[in-house]
């Protein structure tokens, strides 16, 4: 299926892009060969062929939780290096 440089321009408008005629005569090129591959992939025959909603097989990913003990609040703040009444204290950002 050949496709017009009209066609081209024409989607090019639809999707707000600026196309130089090199451009267009380019993609119409291009576009066209895609188009011909399509043809030729809807000549396959599919029947047998189960639907592949995902390429690979779906897993879990996830870690495994692991309940651990919680650490202390004096542990937590004795890896800071400034602290103000069991808090944290960091440099001010707003004036």
């Amino acid at each position: 299926m050949k496709l017009s440089h009209e066609l081209v321009r024409d989607i090019a408008r639809l999707a707000r892009l600026g196309l130089s005629e090199e451009e267009v005569e380019r993609l119409s090129l291009q576009m066209s060969n895609m188009l011909e591959n399509f043809e030729i992939l809807k000549e396959l025959d599919t029947t047998d062929v189960p639907p592949a909603t995902h390429t690979i097989q779906l897993q879990n990913v996830l870690r495994t939780d692991d309940v651990t003990e919680p650490y202390s609040q004096a542990e937590i703040l004795a890896n800071a290096p400034r602290q103000a009444e069991k808090c944290f204290k960091v440099q001010a950002i707003l004036e």
